[in-house]
């Protein structure tokens, strides 16, 4: 096979591959002859079958597969001698397409964009900062209060008392629509907690101010987009009896609240309640650790980009932006989306700090062990409750599926295996501060 070089431009490569007729025709002969003996056909012997016959019946599919076997070796070739890593599948294309006979040269150009020669860097010049956050006694208080708060019980207020805000009123009610109750429209004892936004928009609004034993009447309009299209957009009238005004009562805080939330005594819910709140604010003291160390290495190492990967991820971003601006449109017919600049940037940066975390993850050899795999699966296939085995047999036969959840893993890891290199500084901060530096990330 000749191979010629048609394009050496940047990252974008291009090569012309020849197949000579008449390898091709030994190729075939070589690949019958071989299977010849084992090849019965009617009215002849098995083995004795003529080599013009097999070439009839089936010359054009071995001379197909040996076309392509020829071209995925010369290619296979190529990459090792060049040490050429394509940045995407190469395209391949047959010159001559349907007008190709069987007796020509068969003539390919393939063309790619090769992956950029990635520098090193001295990851020991990093400097990351390291935010520690204690749980402080407040903000453990103020966790204690809140689910005091929901474990709040409701007791009568003095007869004659109004309903607040906040008050739970137990009703009977009964609701009509052009004059005709309507199915679903009515409950007894119902308790309603005024201000949940439990029921249509401007129902608990009016009874605010109610009486035990007062009989009200409620009039709303059913929400243009509710569940139930007969009564989308329709007025509404609700025949209500107040039945019992009830004032929240929070829990007291005491080794009672804590068995509600099967914690032993007070003591052992208040350390829970610190662990879970140091392992949110170590959480988020990552997460800004991780943005410094991304905005460092994209500041220090840069590379010649492929324009194929750049443009596929600003596509990406360009659309999933696009569909969160619009959240009504749960389909894709919209067209297409053109990035703009500032998505291309976006898509720069991700791209670069993608090889280049795939570069220093592959020579320190990280890898994602099948452990590591299953967990993110099991997380995963919680998102589909009653669906998880479809959604775990799903990602077993799918290998993009399986990437997209290996990805980050594999990413937190180099990550990881960075920041034992660099220089990190431990920095003890209050929860204020932490907030402040989350802040400043979505700002970015």
């Amino acid at each position: 096979m000749q191979v010629k070089e048609t394009q050496n431009d940047g990252l974008k490569r291009g090569y012309q591959l020849t197949l000579p007729a008449d390898e091709l025709a030994a190729t075939v002969d070589a690949k019958l002859k071989e299977a010849q003996p084992e090849i019965e056909m009617k009215g002849f012997r098995k083995g004795k079958v003529p080599m013009a016959m097999l070439k009839k019946q089936f010359g054009p599919r071995i001379l197909g597969d040996a076309m392509q076997e020829a071209i995925d070796g010369a290619l296979r070739k190529h990459l090792e001698e060049s040490g050429d890593r394509p940045a995407a599948q190469p395209k391949v294309e047959m010159e001559g397409g349907e007008a190709w006979k069987e007796g020509d040269d068969v003539v390919v150009n393939v063309s790619y964009e090769s992956l950029p020669e990635i520098p090193e860097l001295d990851l020991s010049t990093l400097k990351l900062e390291k935010l520690s956050v204690p749980a402080e006694e407040t903000a453990i208080n103020e966790a204690l209060e809140n689910l005091a708060k929901s474990a709040q019980n409701f007791e009568d207020r003095r007869k004659g008392s109004k309903a607040k805000d906040g008050d739970q009123v137990v009703i009977d009610f009964k609701g009509f629509v052009d004059g005709e109750a309507f199915e679903g429209g009515s409950a007894e004892d119902y308790p309603l907690v005024l201000g949940s936004n439990s029921f249509i928009p401007g129902f608990e609004e009016q009874l605010v101010g109610a009486k035990v034993d007062e009989d009200m009447k409620v009039e709303v309009k059913f929400p243009e987009e509710y569940g139930a299209p007969h009564l989308a957009g329709k007025d509404a009238t609700f025949e209500c009896k107040i039945k019992a005004v009830k004032a929240p009562k929070a829990a007291e805080i005491d080794d009672e609240l804590a068995k509600k939330f099967g914690a032993d005594d007070l003591e052992s819910l208040k350390k829970q309640i610190a662990d879970r709140l140091e392992q949110e604010y170590a959480g988020a003291a990552r997460a800004i650790m991780k943005r410094s160390l991304l905005d460092q290495l994209d500041d220090q190492v840069k590379f010649e980009l492929p324009e194929s990967l750049v443009e596929a991820e600003a596509s990406q971003i360009a659309h999933q932006l696009w569909h969160e601006d619009h959240p009504e449109e749960q389909g894709h017919n919209h067209g297409t989306i053109e990035p703009t600049d500032e998505h291309k940037k976006l898509a720069e940066r991700r791209v670069r700090l993608g090889l280049l975390l795939a570069e220093i993850g592959q020579k320190a050899e990280v890898t994602v062990s099948d452990q590591e795999m299953t967990q993110a699966v099991l997380q995963a296939a919680r998102q589909y409750p009653g669906q998880e085995r479809a959604f775990f047999e799903f990602v077993q036969q799918n290998q993009a599926a399986q990437q997209q959840l290996r990805a980050p893993i594999f990413e937190d890891k180099v990550v990881d295996h960075i920041a034992e290199q660099a220089q990190v500084e431990e920095k003890t901060v209050s929860k204020e501060e932490l907030e402040k530096a989350v802040e400043a990330l979505d700002e970015l």
